[in-house]
């Protein structure tokens, strides 16, 4: 019986992604690998390599994502090594702060950090005010260059780390931890030779997910005008000229260089599995630091977080002033944007969308990314790999890239006519946010599941229990803290989706909240500081999320992800 239920969730898995992943994404590549009359042509893909335009735009695709990764990682591990072993003052509020970057588009937060770093922003003028800097001879600090938007998107992307290790410290056996003490492995001898190997899952699932993001973003170096990475280069080609095949000749070259360093990291990262028989059975009191540690320790989490949130303090000083230019402070402070925000006619039927598209993309995303965890890991039927497969590949195309195909397909005459989102974009927003993030509920579960011995598993089927009771009793509740890690990063990425927002939602009946804020910064005047304003509400939103995660638990926000 089970076998045959899991032929079946494989056919109907296989079916979907090949629907409206494969399809569609297939409808754009084939212009990159055919010529004019329709026949197969390596051509455009060979004047990938050839053309220096174009290899510069890999390379430094590359350079930004392992950058953004390294810059995550340097920030992320030593957040959750000492948010799980010690106490401290201000963790709980400094825990919660961690996540707030996931609450805010990047394009809105790269609107903020301009009016900090901008050559006129509040930190230039600061530093003439204390004669630092001679006024005139001010620098653009974020001038959109390679590191303005690696930092953004390091600050932007680091808590998906800090959420994966975090959960993954947590699941760590200290019993194992005291068996090597025993032995005499302390310090970091003990953290290279036992922890190191045990968190390898979550660090795998972590890392996999920043590089490859980082990989095929679009919205942060276009906000920068930073126009010499692959990604912004196929925005701009299809955007500029819809017959032209070098766009699809990168997607082709991108998607194939995101899995070609995706299996890399997995040889390196997750080639040995170390589950433990014991899921950190016996809790573990974190240890009180006192004195000089204790301050040391705070602060270090008080200063990222504050680094963490500069994008949103941008936000919110544009939003609430008059306005911002040449000052160290946003100029009379008001509430009229904030309001102006909610009184459009675009905003508050975009937040209902938003809440409505990201929930149903979260029911999806949860069952799909589930079963697929759990094949890859406990099953032991063939075509596991496929699966595997297919729910990583959304993370190397960029969303514009499958929003055109879905285009495509549903053009009049095709047979997904019916689907057309220029009539209802509903179904499609839905279907394009689900799988664009099932990999995080994938990464996410993946991670839990190898950290937990099946001998759980194995007991209580040896008692006589069935497979879903023994997956709803046993298996759920051990990998709990990873399912809420992904859960979270699904409705958050959803709510912050741009590019299938962009080109999906025509009318504005239907716009998500990404679309009415891209809209409402376009406008003249004030228009900056409403679509700012707007960000603020998103906040809010997404706030709110965390909280009732938080609640469901009955823990405290920053200890949500605690065992």
């Amino acid at each position: 019986m089970l076998r045959k239920f899991y032929y079946l969730f494989l056919l109907l898995a296989i079916l979907f992604f090949g629907t409206f992943f494969l399809f569609p994404v297939w409808q754009i590549l084939q212009g990159g690998m055919t010529d004019g009359s329709g026949k197969p042509n390596l051509f455009y893909l060979a004047e990938v390599f050839r053309n220096p335009l174009y290899r510069d735009g890999l390379v430094n695709s590359f350079l930004i994502a392992g950058g953004t990764t390294l810059s995550s990682l340097i920030l992320a591990l030593p957040l959750a090594w000492l948010g799980d072993r010690y106490d401290f003052w201000g963790k709980k509020l400094w825990s919660g702060m961690l996540l707030l970057p996931m609450i805010l588009a990047p394009f809105v937060g790269a609107l903020g950090m301009q009016c900090i770093f901008g050559r006129f922003g509040a930190f230039n003028e600061l530093l003439v005010h204390l004669g630092i800097l001679a006024p005139g001879n001010e620098p653009d600090w974020f001038a959109g260059g390679f590191a303005a938007v690696v930092v953004l998107e390091a600050l932007h992307l680091f808590p998906i780390l800090y959420l994966n290790l975090t959960a993954a410290f947590a699941n760590v056996d200290p019993a194992l931890l005291e068996a090597a003490e025993d032995y005499g492995c302390t310090g970091f001898q003990r953290f290279r030779k036992v922890t190191l190997p045990l968190i390898r899952p979550g660090l795998f699932a972590g890392c996999t997910l920043v590089f490859i993001w980082s990989f095929t973003e679009l919205g942060t170096p276009l906000m920068f005008n930073y126009e010499r990475v692959t990604a912004v280069q196929i925005f701009l080609g299809i955007s500029e000229m819809g017959n032209n095949p070098m766009p699809y000749a990168l997607v082709v070259v991108m998607m194939t260089a995101a899995i070609l360093a995706y299996l890399l990291a997995k040889c390196w990262f997750g080639r040995d599995n170390y589950a433990m028989s014991g899921k950190a059975g016996r809790a573990v009191p974190p240890v009180h630091l006192a004195g000089w540690r204790n301050a040391l320790a705070g602060g270090f989490f008080a200063v990222i977080a504050l680094i963490g949130v500069l994008p949103h303090l941008g936000v919110l000083g544009l939003a609430t002033g008059r306005g911002w230019y040449r000052t160290v402070l946003p100029v009379q402070g008001t509430l009229e944007h904030v309001a102006a925000a909610l009184g459009h006619n675009l905003t508050v039927p975009s937040i209902i969308n938003s809440l409505r598209y990201s929930g149903l993309a979260l029911i999806v995303a949860m069952v799909i990314g589930l079963f697929i965890a759990w094949a890859v890991v406990r099953g032991k039927h063939p075509g596991t790999w496929l699966l595997d497969a297919l729910a990583m590949l959304p993370l190397a195309v960029p969303g514009l890239v499958v929003a055109f195909g879905y285009l495509a397909m549903t053009q009049r005459g095709h047979f997904f006519h019916f689907l057309n989102p220029i009539e209802n974009p509903v179904c499609l927003l839905v279907i394009s946010y689900a799988i664009r993030r099932v990999p995080y509920v994938v990464r996410s579960a993946v991670a839990g599941l190898q950290q937990t011995s099946v001998s759980f598993e194995e007991a209580a089927a040896s008692l006589g229990a069935k497979p879903p009771t023994i997956f709803r009793r046993i298996t759920m509740p051990l990998i709990a803290a990873n399912l809420l890690a992904g859960a979270i990063l699904t409705f958050s990425f959803s709510m912050l989706e741009v590019s299938d927002s962009l080109l999906l939602a025509q009318k504005a009946a239907y716009y998500p909240i990404t679309k009415a804020i891209y809209d409402l910064s376009s406008f003249l005047g004030e228009g900056s500081a409403i679509a700012a304003a707007l960000g603020l509400w998103t906040m809010l939103f997404l706030g709110a999320s965390f909280l009732m995660a938080a609640v469901l638990l009955g823990k405290k926000l920053g200890a949500i992800f605690r065992g």
